[in-house]
């Protein structure tokens, strides 16, 4: 092994160990989210025989619940936390997967120095490692992208038509897992169609056959069974929310352009400086050239392979997926930012293969070198680290948790199984507090605080699996659920525009609640965004 190999090596385990660490941390330290409770819960339903769509509201693809399905005895023994193990060990699998990608693009000698350049970006990126921590769809989405485009890789390079169609199906799956990912599909597909001349023989046939079967096993049943429910969950609940239009509208772009810069910095300022370097060496040649005393050790590999014919191919492919679901992100009325996590695995490889190409052999060492150093710097002082510890201000002074907010959540959780009994209900909008404490919640409310839906009919209800008006306030006067768990994400929000509810609305609830169930205890700085947990025991209830 050269001296080059060696450094390689010693960076590699830095970067995965750095990696481990931040998932460990963001696991245990970082904020709950109110998607997790939603999405373990309907994993659950899932076990236990329930479908999406057809049993209960789901505004996702229907991938997510049945592949966390599989995972329920390891969900219902450590709740959330379970749960977070699952999906970081998926999301450093896809970080692995791009790596992997990185180096099947780049030339046989830059190979290692592109799949470590690669994994620094994705794995050692403090915000990167958090929503690919908790429960959220961006860990799977990302893995199966990645194993889409592995597949496409290798099946262009080696000619074979079950990779092709592997390709297909496995951005499918992507698809069925996070909606916006299926931009990837159609550019997929037409690019293959243009450039059947030098892709594998019938390749975007082979494709739009393998996307076209898992389309069939993944949507088709739900599409027989529950047409107007999945439709309606799917796709058209994320076209009604509001922003407001206007100025705020664009504050809202403007902030999911701010966010993502301070998110991902290392990489854009990594790209930045490939693009100006580019500029600098075809303006002036002569004075860019890398003078010989600076090269560091080189690196050898020795793998034998076919040659990267697919490479220019597949980093179009890669960029357009980029720009298509970043401007999808853009366009929606609310742009959060980390709907971008799943795509940042494919900007990275793009980025790192650049930057990797950009320096050649020699160079390489000191970039992978550098760009660990700085995302280093950068995960250490990172505003999220701060979170793992503060959970505000108050004037002047820092407010110090007492607990993490996963601690609170089993605490709280284990005070409801000691007021309870496994068959009881929960009447809470929190589902992993149902999760955490292995209570079931009411139907309807397995969507949480997204489950009210006041102008609906009572048909449209009935089959979306939620609550119009009359049905909450119904579940609320009728409910036998022994122990009420509100925070202030309950009696709070109405769909599928998602703006708070009428103050009428509010009012009401809260009666209701506060006459058939008497307060027991609050929780303060519960859950997400640390608003305050009451806890009710129904009046005529036992003790």
């Amino acid at each position: 092994m050269t001296a080059g190999n060696k450094i390689i090596v010693g960076l590699s385990f830095v970067a995965v160990l750095a990696a481990v660490i931040l998932s460990a941390a963001n696991l245990y330290l970082g904020d709950l989210n109110q998607d997790e409770g939603w999405y373990l819960y309907a994993a659950g339903l899932v076990a236990s025989g329930q479908w999406p769509y057809v049993d209960f509201a789901f505004t996702q693809g229907p991938v997510m619940p049945l592949v966390y399905s599989w995972f329920e005895p390891i969900i219902r023994i450590y709740g959330l936390a379970g749960g977070r193990m699952i999906t970081a060990i998926i999301g450093l699998a896809s970080a692995i997967l791009a790596a992997l990608l990185a180096a099947r693009l780049a030339p046989l000698r830059l190979r290692a120095g592109a799949a470590l350049a690669t994994f620094i970006l994705i794995g050692v990126n403090v915000y990167q490692s958090y929503f690919c921590t908790v429960v959220k769809t961006y860990s799977l989405t990302a893995l199966l992208l990645m194993l889409g485009f592995l597949a496409l890789a290798e099946g262009w390079t080696r000619r074979r038509t079950w990779l092709i169609i592997s390709a297909g199906a496995f951005m499918v799956l992507a698809t069925g897992t996070r909606t916006s990912a299926g931009a990837v599909l159609p550019i997929v597909f037409l690019y293959l169609l243009v450039a059947r001349r030098s892709a594998p023989p019938m390749a975007w046939l082979h494709f739009g056959l393998g996307a076209a079967l898992m389309t069939g096993l993944v949507f088709l049943p739900f599409l027989i069974l529950a047409p107007e429910s999945f439709l309606y969950c799917a796709m058209q609940y994320h076209t009604l929310r509001h922003s407001g239009g206007g100025l705020m509208a664009l504050v809202y772009k403007v902030g999911f352009l701010s966010r993502l810069l301070q998110a991902y910095f290392v990489a854009f300022g990594i790209g930045i400086a490939v693009v100006c370097a580019k500029w600098a060496l075809a303006r002036f040649p002569a004075a860019m050239a890398a003078p010989a005393a600076m090269a560091a050790p080189t690196i050898t590999d020795s793998s034998a392979g076919p040659a990267v014919v697919a490479s220019p191919a597949l980093m179009r492919i890669l960029w357009l997926s980029v720009i298509a679901i970043t401007l999808i992100h853009f366009l929606a009325p609310f742009p959060y930012d980390d709907y971008q996590v799943f795509v940042f695995p494919m900007l990275a490889i793009a980025i790192a293969s650049a930057a990797v190409r950009l320096v050649g052999q020699r160079g390489v060492l000191w970039l992978t070198m550098g760009m660990l150093v700085v995302s280093l710097g950068a995960a250490g002082s990172s505003p999220l680290n701060q979170d793992w510890f503060i959970q505000g201000r108050d004037r002047i002074w820092w407010l110090v948790k007492d607990r993490s907010p996963l601690q609170k959540l089993r605490d709280t959780a284990a005070l409801i199984r000691k007021a309870t009994q496994p068959g009881d209900e929960l009447l809470t909008q929190d589902p992993y507090l149902a999760v955490e404490a292995n209570r079931k919640v009411p139907r309807g409310f397995e969507m949480g605080q997204f489950g009210y839906f006041p102008d609906l009919s009572d048909e449209q209800a009935a089959h979306l699996h939620v609550f119009n008006r009359a049905g909450f306030e119904r579940l609320l006067r009728t409910t036998e659920a022994p122990i009420a768990a509100l925070s202030g994400y309950a009696l709070a929000i109405q769909s599928p525009s998602v703006t708070p509810l009428t103050p009428e609305d509010r009012a009401l609830f809260t009666k209701i609640v506060t006459e058939r169930y008497a307060s027991v205890t609050n929780v303060p700085c519960f859950g997400q965004a640390y608003t305050t947990l009451t806890i009710y025991r129904k009046k005529d209830g036992r003790p």
